[in-house]
């Protein structure tokens, strides 16, 4: 399945029974990233602030005082169920006076999250793969065009004594592409090596969870 990210940030409001939600959503690469924005948009006097973020397998949410899993998991389920990846969403709530129940809870921050990225301007992600590529010196400057016209981002290049190593990432569908004219280009020099480096780093924070918290990776 193709998943989306979002093209710009969203926002959305909902009232239940005198209770006020914001829905705040930001596109994020990293779970740092994510936690930064929690604490750009959090409102400190707010009742609650319930929050969670998809990052490829990387997955974190919390109820933030509200009963466990009313608030966190109805807002990742929503992140899932609209299709997006490296989305961080954050629900705020000002309590009302009425106590909306537990089944309440989660129609109100799953419904809200959800018709905040349903509604969003949505850009589409594109596979990608990491590769490591060895190869001569006498080969850099093919290797180079090959990645250009493939569409290549280039990570890392280091030589030494025998020949260059270059970490580059570019989408899954052009790999063979790019294999079949560096074999040409170079007669067949080239080594390609799948980079076991993760695209996107797990949330490897340590300490203690906060109360409500659910991690995955």
């Amino acid at each position: 399945m193709t998943l989306d990210t979002l093209a710009a940030r969203a926002a959305h409001t909902l009232e239940v029974k005198h209770s006020r939600f914001l829905v705040q959503a930001a596109a994020v690469e990293t779970p740092a990233a994510a936690l930064a924005f929690l604490d750009e948009v959090a409102d400190p006097a707010a009742t609650h602030n319930c929050w969670a973020y998809r990052i490829g397998a990387a997955y974190r949410s919390t109820d933030d005082g509200e009963p466990a899993g009313t608030a966190g998991r109805p807002i990742l389920a929503a992140i899932d169920g609209q299709g997006y990846d490296r989305v961080m969403v954050v629900v705020t709530r000002w309590y009302g006076g009425i106590n909306l129940g537990a089944g309440g809870l989660v129609r109100a921050y799953g419904g809200s999250a959800a018709e905040c990225l349903r509604a969003a301007p949505r850009l589409p992600l594109v596979a990608t793969v990491d590769l490591i590529l060895v190869y001569p010196f006498e080969d850099t400057g093919a290797v180079h065009a090959a990645l250009a016209q493939h569409g290549a981002e280039k990570l890392d290049e280091q030589f030494d004594t025998g020949g260059a190593r270059l970490r580059m990432r570019l989408p899954t569908g052009r790999v063979d592409g790019l294999k079949s004219q560096l074999r040409d280009a170079t007669r067949d020099r080239v080594r390609v090596i799948p980079d076991q480096l993760p695209s996107h780093p797990k949330d490897t924070s340590s300490g203690a969870s906060p109360k409500g918290t659910s991690f995955g990776a």
